[in-house]
C-alpha cells in the first residue's frame, strides 16, 4: 500500500513540473503576429481542484479502512 502511495504522489509531482513548463513557454520574439489570448484557466483550474478532491477523498478512504 505504501509503494503505491509512493507511485502517486511521484506522479502527481512529475506531472506538475510538466505542466509548471509547459506554461514557461515564452511567446515568439521574431516580431510575427501575436497569438490572441484565450482564457483556458477557468476551467482547467476547476478540473484540477476537483481532481485534487477526489483524490484526498479515496486516499482518505483507503487509510480509514
Amino acid at each position: 500500500m505504501k509503494n503505491n502511495s509512493i507511485k502517486a504522489l511521484l506522479s502527481t509531482a512529475f506531472m506538475t513540473v510538466i505542466t509548471a513548463s509547459a506554461w514557461a513557454q515564452g511567446s515568439p520574439g521574431n516580431g510575427g503576429p501575436t497569438p490572441t489570448d484565450i482564457p483556458i484557466d477557468g476551467g482547467i483550474s476547476l478540473l484540477a481542484a476537483g481532481g485534487a478532491a477526489l483524490g484526498i477523498h479515496k486516499m482518505r478512504k483507503r487509510f480509514q479502512k
